[in-house]
């Protein structure tokens, strides 16, 4: 039959290709991984890694949407046995790992990786703790696996920059995560990959600028499909030969290189090179702010009366976050203007900073709508290595501050301590179970390793 319209190639074509050599390598590899295989510090990134979503969980869970949204599935569907984190709930493991997921990115706390453009560690947490098997070394192995190969897809392509990077190659490492878990062979590894690879959303960048918070399900909706995935391709589903590169060579995304699949795999880790959040705000904002906090260090503080103007240079994805409208939480926090004057205003970007009575204090709003933002073509180029932000403060009387930083403070190249990354913990957690049972959580995700049940910190995870 001939194709006059090009676009889809005949199927006759895509049956007689050979397999895809990296999905062939990255199937076996995962099949193959044990926990001997990780490296020390690859080990204990991921345990932090796994704390801080535990952190960001719980706190995000004390949100009013998360808690109505719990309260309506459960009373619909029956409780479980998997823990609703932050909440006196368990629910089924699809539910509750799609409740941690949109719990887990309402406070903009939850860590990334610059280099995937995204945040992995959110998008697999949720489903392994929702159905935790074996000890502790399967879960870090799984979690590591699940955040390289969603990781590698965002490297590997260049999402429409109309999407936004939640929920799209997020279902790749939560799927590949729970295979691990469960123990998949490398033909159960290549078919989880194939079925994930197009069960991602079509998200929309726009969303959270306007402060969509149905963005903040896109994570949820990714671990509870993650799970699905894994039960389509033991019930003998399958999906396109080498999906992955369809939906990211053409689809979600262009220019797929497979090639970066597979560099380094099993020597170069990216949870290793991931990074932590201190403000609570979009990543985007963390350079402007950085720069702010030396300013504000240098003038011993701040008062918004005292601003008359605000210049922010900065890359193009944070010159994107120009509007000083703060509409509602997630909006405030996809503003630079309003980070920046609240910060100002309370002293540090905050959990309670982007709350209503902050977003409602003329002063805030006034200052914000004083700040200026451009894109730097320059800063831009620097992309995605370096995070850079100038900003330039001119007050009342004529005095100008100013500060320049090249990256965000808690990436790879500038990363917070372990003892940061535990203080943060504590911060989010003590509020939601109390100290004590706080510091049994943490000392139980950073004890995980051989002969030590994963359970038994899920456990400590039901309020």
């Amino acid at each position: 039959m001939a194709i006059v319209t090009p676009g889809v190639e005949p199927a006759s074509a895509l049956l007689a290709a050979p397999p895809s050599p990296w999905l062939e390598e990255w199937a076996g590899f995962a099949a193959r991984l044990r926990f001997a295989d990780l490296p020390a510090e690859v080990a204990a990134r991921a345990r932090l890694a796994l704390l801080d979503c535990i952190g960001a969980i719980a706190a995000g869970a004390q949100e009013a949407e998360v808690q109505a949204l719990a309260a309506r599935m459960i009373e619909r569907e029956g409780g479980g046995d998997s823990p609703v984190i932050g909440l006196p709930h368990a629910a089924r493991p699809g539910t509750a790992a799609f409740l941690n997921g949109t719990s887990g990115t309402m406070l903009e706390l939850d860590e990334g990786n610059q280099y995937a453009r995204g945040h992995p560690a959110i998008h697999v947490v949720p489903a392994l703790l929702a159905a935790p098997r074996g000890d502790g070394a399967a879960l870090l192995v799984a979690l590591a696996l699940g955040y390289e190969l969603g990781s590698r897809v965002g490297i590997a392509s260049k999402l429409n920059v109309a999407m936004h990077p939640h929920g799209t190659w997020g279902t790749l490492g939560a799927a590949m995560g729970v295979a691990k878990l469960h123990g998949a062979t490398a033909g159960e590894m290549r078919a989880v990959i194939n079925i994930a690879s197009t069960l991602g959303l079509a998200t929309s960048r726009r969303t959270m600028l306007e402060g969509g918070t149905v963005r903040n399900t896109y994570c949820g909706v990714s671990n509870m499909l993650g799970l699905t995935a894994w039960d389509l391709a033991r019930a003998g589903f399958e999906g396109e030969r080498d999906g992955v590169a369809t939906i990211f060579g053409h689809v979600s995304a262009a220019d797929f290189r497979p090639e970066e699949m597979t560099r380094d795999l099993g020597a170069r880790w990216e949870v290793a090179r991931n990074y932590f959040k201190r403000h609570a705000a979009c990543r985007y904002t963390h350079g402007a702010l950085d720069a702010l906090g030396l300013v504000m260090a240098k003038a011993g503080g701040l008062r918004p009366e005292e601003v008359k103007a605000i210049e922010v240079d900065t890359y193009v994805w944070a010159a994107q976050l120009d509007s000083p409208a703060a509409p509602n939480m997630l909006a405030a926090k996809f503003s630079i203007p309003f980070a920046l004057a609240t910060t100002i205003a309370h002293g540090a970007a905050t959990v309670p900073a982007f709350r209503g009575p902050a977003r409602e204090d003329p002063a805030v709003q006034a200052l914000a709508a004083r700040v200026t933002v451009n894109e730097d073509a320059a800063m831009t180029a620097q992309l995605p290595g370096l995070r850079p932000a100038r900003l330039r403060v001119t007050l009342a009387d004529g005095t100008v501050h100013s500060a320049e930083v090249t990256t965000n403070r808690g990436d790879t190249e500038d990363p917070y301590t372990e003892a940061e990354v535990r203080a943060k913990f504590r911060e989010l957690a003590d509020p939601v179970y109390g100290a004590d049972r706080a510091r049994a959580i943490e000392e139980a995700a950073l004890a995980l390793g051989p002969h030590r049940e994963a359970s038994a910190l899920v456990e400590l995870l039901a309020r």
